[in-house]
């Protein structure tokens, strides 16, 4: 995997290598970005996210940060907790799954109209094979919106991401789409970074190939 990006062994170790499922058990009925933020990207999901589309929210918890007056026809949520899946309106379908030890996805090939991974791409050790699984199920010319800010759970981020800044971290994410095949990849800065009063905010957008 490091190979593959042309980053240095060890690029994903982890401070904390115990069991994900460990870790996630307890219930986080928090949001891990302000308020502000939050609405930097409904506003944003509002102007890529197809309505009436299916649409995969990959690592999700008991909140989706979807636009409140827009229709999908399913929203389908994975994350590592039960509960906090179960609490979130906007899923109609949702599973549980480590993707760090098992990144295949159950969903059928070009079945989604577009996916989601908010605030959690630093936690994958396996970002390519996770995307390249995306990019399966993604319809044709889909959109994959990854949206990051500068707060994680420090032990669980790979170590690839604790050494970067924010922009290190928008052309890591750019690296990861452009192996993982996704086109048209395009960063896009949400929300500004105001100390001790406003998080920042980044989105990186790719899309699958269109069919000719």
């Amino acid at each position: 995997m490091s190979e593959a990006l042309g980053l240095p062994p060890g690029a994903f170790a982890r401070l904390d290598e115990e069991a994900d499922e460990a870790f996630y058990q307890p219930a986080r009925l928090v949001t891990h970005i302000d308020d502000n933020a939050i609405a930097a990207l409904t506003g944003f999901y509002r102007t890529v996210l197809p309505a009436g589309g299916v649409l995969l929210d990959l690592m999700s918890s008991w909140v989706s940060h979807l636009p409140p007056e827009i229709a999908y026809a399913e929203v389908i949520g994975h994350g590592m907790n039960a509960s906090e899946l179960a609490a979130n309106p906007r899923l109609d379908r949702r599973f549980v799954q480590n993707l760090n030890r098992d990144p295949a996805l159950p969903l059928a090939d070009r079945s989604v109209d577009a996916a989601m991974i908010c605030v959690s791409i630093q936690y994958l050790q396996q970002p390519l094979a996770v995307l390249r699984q995306l990019a399966r199920v993604l319809r044709p010319g889909a959109p994959l919106v990854v949206s990051f800010s500068n707060r994680c759970f420090w032990t669980k981020a790979v170590a690839v991401w604790r050494g970067l800044d924010d922009a290190g971290h928008a052309r890591l994410v750019q690296l990861y789409l452009d192996r993982a095949g996704f086109e048209r990849i395009a960063v896009h800065r949400l929300a500004e970074w105001i100390e001790d009063a406003q998080d920042p905010l980044f989105a990186v957008v790719g899309y699958t190939a269109a069919t000719t």
